[in-house]
């Protein structure tokens, strides 16, 4: 971890948290700086806070017995719902975590801290708390398979299958990826990379996922 990204007060914080919760809070500290390299750490509320080009990406907070990890960013969270990881156990993300081990693996946190870092570097972050009057864009219409691709499928019979196993959004970051080709060469290489990692059983966005 840069040193010049750790802040003394999150320190203090983990120095002043209970025996038990202080492996769990530098665990989940240094996860977020393998992760993100460029997060800047805040105390927000009284607790510690990490923070990317302006935007939060997670929380954490110790308490009595259990400590709490939360995402930030309705995008991730998105991800994080369907993936079937969301606890509604205490407060967070992830429930009460009581030890390292209650924590999912590094290889899926990092993943997903890269994931929600990724919607910031995008500009598709949206804050949870934004309010009400913020401007919402007008959702897109929804794009149908192109004959290309579903010919591409069709002649995959292991990537056929994979797709028509994905979940409605997973199929959809795919058949929009293709559509938003510009050129038929671009659409080519794309529906050659698609079916490639879909027979792979990969989503579209597996380098987050499964790095």
């Amino acid at each position: 971890m840069a040193g010049e990204s750790m802040n003394p007060k999150v320190d203090a914080y983990i120095e002043k948290a209970k025996p038990f919760a202080q492996p769990i809070l530098e665990h989940l500290r240094k996860l977020m700086h393998k992760g993100c390299p460029d997060v800047e750490e805040a105390i927000k509320w009284s607790m510690p806070f990490f923070v990317y080009k302006g935007a939060i990406l997670a929380n954490m907070a110790a308490f009595k017995e259990h400590c709490s990890f939360g995402f930030w960013g309705k995008e991730i969270a998105a991800v994080l719902a369907e993936a079937g990881v969301v606890s509604g156990e205490g407060m967070g993300t992830l429930g009460r975590i009581a030890s390292v081990k209650d924590l999912p693996s590094d290889k899926q946190m990092l993943g997903w801290i890269r994931q929600a870092a990724s919607f910031v570097d995008d500009g598709t972050y949206t804050s949870p708390m934004a309010g009400r009057n913020k401007v919402v864009k007008a959702p897109k219409a929804q794009v149908e398979m192109g004959p290309e691709f579903a010919a591409a499928l069709k002649k995959n019979k292991g990537a056929a299958k994979v797709f028509e196993a994905f979940s409605p959004s997973c199929k959809r970051e795919y058949i929009e990826w293709i559509a938003d080709a510009k050129r038929e060469e671009t659409r080519d290489k794309r529906i050659a990379q698609a079916v490639e990692w879909i027979a792979e059983g990969k989503q579209r966005n597996w380098k987050y996922q499964n790095c």
